[in-house]
């Protein structure tokens, strides 16, 4: 047996080469925005991309400024909307097999941080609301 066939883990760089292509894929979604024109999308970044291990769905995480979760919705849409635009950019500027199916969801992460912050910072000025 070769040391090759006795590995441990076989897929052990299966989590690298996701994590590559969803950094690519979230760099070409992103250049790719810029060059569509609709307005709901000016104000918003694509902060992740998160690829599954068979390559054939991707989750492309977005925040905007006026973060809420009805401009989240419109957001949504719009991505929708730029689906296979955007798919065929991922399409055009790669070199993968299949390109994966885009999935756009808001990346609720900093909210949930800023309303922490807020919680925390309330709880700075009054420690002790009964006395």
């Amino acid at each position: 047996m070769t040391r090759r066939t006795r590995r441990s883990h076989p897929d052990h760089r299966a989590g690298h080469r996701t994590a590559r292509v969803g950094e690519l894929i979230r760099r070409i979604v992103a250049e790719s925005m810029e060059q569509l024109d609709d307005e709901r999308l000016a104000m918003v970044s694509v902060t992740g991309v998160d690829v599954d291990r068979d390559m054939h769905r991707a989750v492309v995480w977005f925040t905007s400024l006026g973060d809420t979760e009805d401009g989240d919705l419109e957001i949504a849409e719009a991505f929708e909307e730029h689906a296979r635009h955007l798919r065929r950019a991922v399409g055009d500027q790669t070199r993968l097999r299949r390109t994966p199916e885009m999935v756009f969801r808001p990346d609720t992460v900093l909210r949930s941080a800023e309303r922490i912050e807020r919680l925390l910072d309330e709880m700075a000025v009054d420690p002790d609301p009964d006395n």
